[in-house]
């Protein structure tokens, strides 16, 4: 492997998992530890990951809420396998909205590469990810960018939105349960949420077990308008019971 080709793998690599060990990338590559060091270093230069102890993070990575690094490798294993089975669910979509939040995060390096897609999102991370690819035509919602989540919110952002159709929506929540709908605690963030779930055809969303049973002070949506929701196998039976009982598909990755 030369050395740009190997240059390239890393920021690949760290980009679908959310982290690089420097010492599990030389023994996989059979490089030296202060080769892959040099090599990190340089791209974080480049402006392509950031170093952190013991190895480096995706540049997208940095700076979301609550430490954008830390949501995201929390319960990094399920929102791994929540995101693949929700990229599963693309079918013929031709145009998508990708939400804020870490658990979609996990989506962007699984979205697929041979066929055109165009995206909408409000996230900033998520636009810097997907920026250069080729088949990926990009839209960014304006608007004032929460300092948190890095996400674009108020009537910027939900103007754009209100003139839109989108096949496909892929939402986060704070919380949901079947009596209260799906909520966020900041009314600004649930008025966007809110509009793309009216401008997408169908919506599905990603939501880990913690979020269930959770009720925040703002609603966006209520569960009759999500046709799928992906979630952890670790989600109790009855809960599962209940909202395909409220007419949703159940999917648990």
């Amino acid at each position: 492997m030369f050395p740009e080709e190997r240059r390239q793998w890393l920021v690949d690599r760290a980009r679908s998992d959310g982290r690089l060990d420097v010492a599990a990338v030389s023994e996989e590559l059979s490089v030296a530890v202060e080769t892959i060091r040099r090599d990190l270093n340089q791209l974080e230069g480049h402006g392509l990951l950031r170093r952190v102890h013991g190895g480096a993070i995706p540049v997208e990575r940095v700076g979301y809420e609550g430490a954008l690094a830390a949501r995201a490798a929390a319960m990094s294993d399920e929102k791994a396998r929540l995101a693949k089975a929700a990229t599963d669910l693309l079918d013929d979509a031709e145009s998508i909205y990708l939400d804020e939040g870490s658990t979609i995060q996990w989506m962007v390096e699984r979205l697929p590469v041979d066929r055109p897609l165009t995206v909408v999102t409000n996230a900033l991370p998520t636009a810097v990810a997907l920026a250069a690819r080729p088949n990926v035509t990009l839209f960014m919602l304006g608007g004032r960018v929460r300092n948190h989540t890095l996400g674009a919110v108020e009537h910027w952002a939900t103007g754009m939105l209100g003139d839109l159709f989108i096949d496909l929506a892929f939402m986060g929540t704070n919380g949901i349960s079947v009596e209260r709908g799906l909520t966020t605690p900041d009314p600004a963030v649930a008025a966007v949420k809110s509009t793309a779930v009216a401008a997408a055809r169908r919506s599905v969303l990603l939501a880990d077990r913690t979020k269930f049973g959770v009720d925040s002070f703002c609603r966006f949506a209520r569960v009759r308008d999500l046709e799928t929701i992906v979630t952890d196998a670790g989600l109790d039976p009855d809960e599962v019971a209940a909202y395909a009982a409220a007419g949703v598909q159940v999917v648990q990755a």
